[in-house]
């Protein structure tokens, strides 16, 4: 018997292997096996169970060994593997690794731990013995009769302040048994009590939910693929939506995988799930699954999943991945989060990955936004999809009134740049004198966008990146937030010498300085990557803010999505234009929701909801539209944009990026591919490009870039583009790289 197996040893090769007797009747499809290449032993997953075709089986050397009794990638994953490796066009070793954590890849051990057990009870003259020629093992021995249960080896020698010795010589009389036993990791344990203000029984549902809830249970005991929109206005209950499915799910005996956007949501996820389950039936278990775990963490997490142990899952991008047994629900929370793409090889999208592996394992997959992607929401007006809608807040709460300032008329009225307008700072001082908590949100961190000379125009840019660097007042330094690169910020300009060299633009760190001036009474947090850089910092912050020992919250975006505070009544937003100016077709889609999940954060509780929006364009269609939380309006205007100008999800998009230290060079082999391209594909793509990208350089490489839109099915594209790719001469010193269904346009 052979098995065709996938090396975990960095190339893209499938190698044969005999399998020897004692493992016949474990290997498996799947299984994670110890193979011998050259003079090393690696790890590989059994693909198949084949021959060899080009040489002899008996030149194929056995299996060295098999790493779990079951398979590490079960039948469903490795077949999305494949689809995966196919669609976007990426190496199918680097696919599964992505797919197994790397305790699992490294085949690590699982953490144990010693108890300590009385074997018998010693007789007196034992007992006399021990305290005259061993006090140490006396005190041992009396220590462990007391106790009710067996004790950690570890915790006994701390606790007596003995020597390993002691406890062996005990073991060595027969006295003492020592026993081994696997302790489980449990990422967020200590979350549970975070979870206390969502009640453990079920909400009373209204009218739309109980349709919803309806709708997913008919699914569900029906079986077989199926997508659902859940389509839901901020504060609609789409959460409890999803904790009823899944309690549908888990009934029927099947499992279930949750996916939010962002790691910060996770902890606030895992805390209602657990207090849910612990609800429905004892003993379900949720697993944490997310890029922030430790290694043990994921391990534990991972084998729990594997062996049954555990049915469902919650965590980011990654979770799609989880060995859940029995898949019958997929959740994807907040499905239209750019989160979801990953920004390197393999460069999937969560969501899409999500369906397909529902797909194959005949499961429902349950995508959730008070925003959809338009690409999501095409798919559901085109019938693709099912549509289940939540128009109303629960409990008839109102959506947050929101206020437009024009910064234009602000900037007149205070005579210069205003960091604050009078209309947030009044709303802010109103709601803190009620007791009352608030969020300010600004998309970008540091103190300001740049340093520029008001003299002669100098701007202080990376030295390689082609991108200002950002002012950070706390340490007095420059920082790029594309390589890392910083140095102190000059106090003359190093162009003209001028002391007239000033920050430009707002930042967190400039929006936090301006409140307490402002607001000195007020207890403030600023949240953004900077501030976050310690483990377990976030959660820390959002206990204290829940807890009410804050009350002003400044942030990025890390705080403007799926996050329920009740005692937040207001909302600012203190630049609204930042997302809305950038070279993507998705500019406006992308303003529009954030602008609605970062209201959506105001009255959600029993006070009603203020948001104050500031805007140098408030006549921006985005805007306008989110005043209302009017997606359906906004949808048709931005879909009849993408369709006149053949902008997804009119048609599929690919965007191939070259990378390299000559841009010269990388101009003209790009226009050369272009040329390969056009000649074999023809009509079946519109080609735009090459042009240097919107950010020309990162870490001292240019970067140039190639559009294609697809007139064929995309699949049909990206083979005979993987193809070409192939068989051209590339130069050693460029990199290509290609993304389907791209995100960041950057």
């Amino acid at each position: 018997m052979t098995v065709g197996v996938h090396p975990l040893a960095g190339f893209d090769k499938l190698l044969h292997y005999k399998v020897p007797e004692s493992l016949r009747a474990q290997v498996q499809v799947g299984s994670l096996v110890r193979i011998p290449i050259v003079n090393r032993f690696h790890l590989g997953i059994v693909a198949e169970f084949s021959e060899p075709k080009d040489f002899p089986v008996e030149r194929c050397k056995p299996l060295a060994g098999l790493v779990y009794p079951f398979p590490a990638l079960p039948p469903d994953l490795l077949r999305l593997a494949k689809w995966m490796s196919a669609y976007y066009a990426a190496p199918l070793d680097g696919i599964i690794e992505t797919m197994l954590p790397a305790a699992v890849r490294k085949a690590a051990s699982l953490k144990q731990e010693k108890l300590l057990v009385v074997a018998r009870q010693a007789t007196p003259e034992e007992t006399a013995a021990l305290a005259k020629r061993a006090p140490a093992q006396a005190r041992v021995y009396e220590f462990l009769r007391a106790q009710p249960r067996p004790v950690l080896k570890s915790l006994a020698l701390d606790r007596l302040g003995v020597s390993a010795a002691a406890i062996h010589g005990l073991v060595t009389r027969g006295l003492l048994r020592e026993e081994s036993r696997r302790v489980e990791r449990v990422a967020y344990a200590d979350d549970h009590a975070a979870g206390e203000h969502v009640a453990a029984q079920p909400h009373i549902l209204n009218a739309e939910q109980q349709a919803a809830v309806d709708a997913l249970a008919e699914a569900l005991g029906r079986g077989g693929f199926g997508v659902q929109l859940l389509f839901g206005v901020t504060g609609s209950g789409k959460t409890e939506v999803y904790l009823r499915a899944i309690q549908e799910a888990l009934a029927a005996g099947g499992g279930v995988a949750f996916l939010v956007p962002e790691v910060a949501l996770t902890p606030q996820t895992v805390a209602r799930l657990r207090s849910r389950l612990e609800a429905i039936a004892p003993g379900h278990k949720a697993v944490v699954w997310h890029s922030m775990l430790s290694e043990g963490e994921r391990l534990d997490g991972w084998l729990a999943l594997a062996t049954g142990e555990a049915r469902v899952v919650v965590g980011a991008r990654s979770a799609v991945f989880a060995p859940v047994q029995d898949l019958r629900l997929i959740v994807v929370d907040e499905e239209h989060e750019p989160a979801y793409k990953q920004d390197e090889t393999p460069r999937y999208h969560g969501r899409d990955v999500a369906i397909y592996r529902a797909k194959l394992c005949g499961a429902l997959c349950l995508l959730g936004s008070a925003t959809p992607s338009l690409e999501t929401w095409a798919n559901a007006g085109s019938g693709k999809y099912g549509l289940l809608t939540l128009s109303q807040r629960i409990d008839d709460r109102k959506l947050p009134y929101i206020d437009v300032v024009d910064m234009r008329v602000e900037a007149m009225r205070q005579r210069g740049a205003a960091t604050l307008s009078r209309k947030l700072l009044d709303a802010m001082h109103a709601r803190l004198a009620k007791k009352e908590q608030i969020i300010l949100f600004i998309n970008r961190r540091g103190y300001s966008s740049a340093m520029q000379c008001r003299k002669c125009g100098h701007v202080e840019e990376c030295p390689h990146c082609s991108v200002s660097m950002t002012y950070h007042r706390s340490d007095e330094t420059l920082r790029c937030h594309l390589c890392g690169h910083q140095r102190g910020a000059p106090a003359r300009c190093p162009s003209c010498a001028s002391p007239e060299i000033r920050w430009r633009g707002t930042g967190t760190q400039r929006v936090e300085e301006a409140v307490r001036r402002l607001v000195p009474k007020a207890r403030i947090e600023r949240i953004d990557t900077d501030t976050m850089q310690k483990k377990n910092r976030f959660r820390e912050v959002l206990a204290s803010f829940r807890a009410g020992r804050i009350d002003i919250l400044v942030g990025t975006q890390m705080i403007a999505k799926g996050l329920d505070f009740p005692n937040v009544t207001l909302v600012g937003l203190v630049d609204a234009d930042l997302s809305m100016h950038v070279p993507d077709f998705r500019a406006n889609e992308r303003t529009f929701q954030l602008l609605v999940q970062v209201a959506g954060r105001a009255g959600r509780g029993d006070r009603a909801g203020e948001v104050v929006v500031q805007t140098f364009t408030p006549e921006a269609g985005a805007i306008q539209f989110s005043r209302h939380a009017d997606y359906v309006g906004f949808a048709q205007t931005e879909l009849k944009v993408r369709r006149d100008f053949g902008y997804p999800p009119a048609r599929h998009l690919l965007h191939h990026l070259f990378r390299g230290p000559n841009p010269e060079k990388l101009r003209f082999f790009a226009e050369q591919w272009k040329k390969r391209v056009e000649e074999s594909l023809g009509e079946q793509v519109a080609l735009m490009g090459p042009a240097a990208a919107p950010i020309e350089k990162i870490q001292d490489e240019y970067r140039w870039q190639l559009w294609y839109f697809c007139n064929a099915p995309v699949t049909k594209i990206v083979a005979e583009v993987a193809r070409l790719r192939a068989a051209f001469e590339w130069p050693e010193d460029m990199i290509q790289v290609l993304d389907v269904d791209p995100v960041n346009l950057c």
